[in-house]
């Protein structure tokens, strides 16, 4: 063996031990030889050229060896074109996380070399066969709907629906749609608890039935007032309002305003002196019952009176119960609204006892229900379990655009009609109208 890597085969050596050829190096692809009929040598396999340079003194030798055909030729490090003898082996490319990882690596081909295969179009033509609908029941195929197939109302687009809702609800032709009682009925919206709707109810149910062909009147008897601003009425500081009826005894048509806008709506609007009213009330004869002879006196007709209460027990409370003929009581889906409903009830049972004999609660209106929480359907059970069918059946969810009308002057029945607040308010408001007809109010008189 030479200090090269080459040695000496001994099958290669001539007379006198002299090489006859080049040394063979380790490299040197060996296929096995035979001899033909012919006496000339010839391989099984197809012969490649060999890329080692041959001696210019002997001409190429075909050695015979053992090593099986299917071993890939050697690189030879002479040529560049095979490069470097150790260089590493190519990897296939790498396969992002969520690929589908291949058992074994197959080079795919060109994308360019996939011929273009063109999809048939399969058309299904309607048989009168029964086929299976996938639960072993048989159905005719001819009438046989996909569950994908839109065939109700609700299945429409949102936008259409929306917009159905809306021309529903501001009623553009302004036809009665909505039953008008036979006499004013007197609606006093009261629930000591804060933050339970009250406002917000007494001017939506107002406007959804002013829509729709009511005569409606709203009294904001709490000093706040939130009522007169969500009918974007004026009630600043020297603006006729419901403290001069209750204590100077000024007519209440001189204090209503029309609220703009709205057809067959009114308001009397509440101003910062309302706060005064409850100590200057004490000493006035007849304190319970102001709010009733102005609102008999008044000489127009109206459907519906909506009183909306202040947060308390206090005299303009009880004057809002005796000058009403049915009570409203708004209920938050919470706990907290339940726990001050008792205390309520005996004020109203008192005053039906000693002032005001035709007042009843009428009808119990649930609240800012989130039907994503357990505790506002165990609300919603006690309340109907107690109550029965005072319970209206249309229930007010909590919705953002509620709460964003006020901001801008108006009821969510004209700031977003088509929301979902202004669909229960009108069911609500619908309702309503539908069991005075039933129920007409001239059976408390």
């Amino acid at each position: 063996m030479h200090d090269d890597g080459r040695y000496d085969d001994p099958r290669l050596t001539g007379p006198g031990g002299q090489p006859s050829a080049d040394p063979v190096s380790r490299e040197t692809n060996y296929q096995e030889w035979t001899v033909n009929e012919s006496g000339e040598p010839s391989s099984p396999h197809p012969a490649q050229p060999s890329k080692r340079r041959e001696s210019p003194a002997a001409g190429p030798v075909r050695p015979v060896s053992s090593v099986p055909a299917n071993v890939p030729p050697a690189r030879d490090p002479l040529d560049p074109a095979d490069g470097p003898v150790n260089a590493p082996t190519p990897r296939p490319p790498a396969v992002r996380a969520n690929a589908a990882v291949p058992t074994r690596y197959e080079p795919q081909p060109p994308v360019s070399a996939v011929p273009h295969q063109a999809v048939p179009e399969v058309t299904v033509a309607p048989s009168d066969t029964p086929q299976a609908d996938g639960y072993g029941d048989e159905v005719d195929a001819s009438t046989y709907v996909s569950r994908e197939t839109p065939t109700r109302e609700e299945d429409d687009p949102p936008l259409a629906m929306e917009a159905m809702r809306a021309v529903q609800i501001l009623n553009p032709s302004g036809e009665v749609t909505m039953p008008r009682p036979d006499r004013t009925r007197v609606m006093c919206v009261a629930n000591q608890k804060g933050g339970v709707g009250k406002t917000t109810t007494t001017v939506n149910l107002a406007v959804a039935l002013a829509l729709h062909g009511n005569r409606v009147l709203v009294v904001d008897l709490d000093p706040q007032g939130n009522a007169s601003t969500g009918l974007n009425v004026p009630h600043h500081t020297g603006v006729p309002d419901v403290y001069d009826c209750l204590i100077d005894s000024v007519p209440l048509e001189e204090v209503a305003q029309a609220v703009e806008g709205i057809p067959n709506l009114w308001c009397v609007p509440a101003t910062i002196d309302l706060a005064g009213a409850e100590i200057e009330l004490v000493s006035v004869v007849a304190r319970e019952s102001r709010l009733a002879r102005a609102i008999a006196a008044y000489p127009g007709h109206f459907d519906y009176v909506f009183i909306d209460c202040p947060p308390s027990l206090g005299l303009l409370t009880v004057n809002a119960l005796v000058a009403a003929q049915e009570v409203l009581i708004p209920i938050q889906c919470e706990y907290y609204a339940l726990e001050g409903l008792n205390q309520l009830i005996n004020n109203i049972n008192l005053v039906r006892q000693h002032l005001n004999p035709k007042l009843e609660v009428s009808t119990i209106l649930l609240t800012m229900y989130d039907r994503r929480t357990r505790l506002a359907d165990a609300v919603e059970q006690d309340v109907r379990n107690h109550f029965g069918d005072k319970v209206l059946q249309a229930v007010i969810p909590r919705n953002v655009r509620v709460s964003e009308a006020p901001s801008y002057g108006q009821s969510v029945m004209t700031y977003d009609p088509g929301s979902r607040g202004a669909t229960s308010y009108f069911e609500a408001a619908q309702e309503i109208a539908e069991r005075g007809v039933k129920e007409p109010v001239s059976r408390n008189a």
